[in-house]
């Protein structure tokens, strides 16, 4: 069995996606591991899911004879790259950023939302100011990954908020922590 295959047997049946893996010469194992549509379990991956996966790799890798010098288990990250079908059927709806293998209209870059269709996919974008639709196969894809959705939570300093008093607000006011 080779490398790949051991890596994909066993990274789905701990329950993850694989969603790539590689290899570099200098004996790099590198593989990139993400929860599996609506998982239970929550919606990114941890540290002990990464320990999980390295711990049972390196059992089966060695089990099987895959030589490797070092082994490095991680998420793909919030722009994780859409590589299987499967992929683009999870993530409809996302913001992506396209690559294409040749140019349609002088360009190759795009960034959009992904739609599905029938027969193929196509990625809604703003061409200036007007709605730009772009149809594709995944045959025509050099690359593809999601746009990072960040969402700061924490404290804010509002300028314009004011406090009880009518002077401007701390940031410790906008956040609720208004100290009488």
């Amino acid at each position: 069995m080779n490398w790949q295959t051991v890596v994909e047997n066993t990274v789905t049946g701990l329950g993850y996606d694989l969603v790539d893996c590689e290899r570099s010469a200098k004996g790099l194992l590198r593989v990139y591991i993400d929860r599996v549509a609506n998982d239970p379990a929550g919606e990114f991956i941890v540290v002990e899911d990464c320990e999980k996966v390295t711990r049972q790799l390196q059992h089966v890798l060695e089990v099987e004879g895959c030589a490797y010098e070092r082994l490095e288990v991680s998420s793909p990250g919030l722009d994780r790259p859409l590589k299987k079908q499967a992929d683009y059927e999870r993530f409809a709806g996302q913001e992506i950023e396209l690559s294409l293998k040749v140019a349609f209209q002088g360009r190759k870059h795009y960034k959009g939302t992904l739609e599905a269709l029938p027969e193929g996919w196509r990625l809604v974008f703003l061409d200036g100011k007007t709605e730009t639709a772009l149809d594709f196969s995944l045959q025509e894809v050099k690359e593809a990954r999601l746009v990072p959705q960040l969402d700061f939570k924490g404290r804010r300093f509002l300028p314009a908020a004011q406090s009880d008093e009518g002077s401007p607000a701390t940031a410790d006011e906008v956040d609720g922590d208004h100290k009488q």
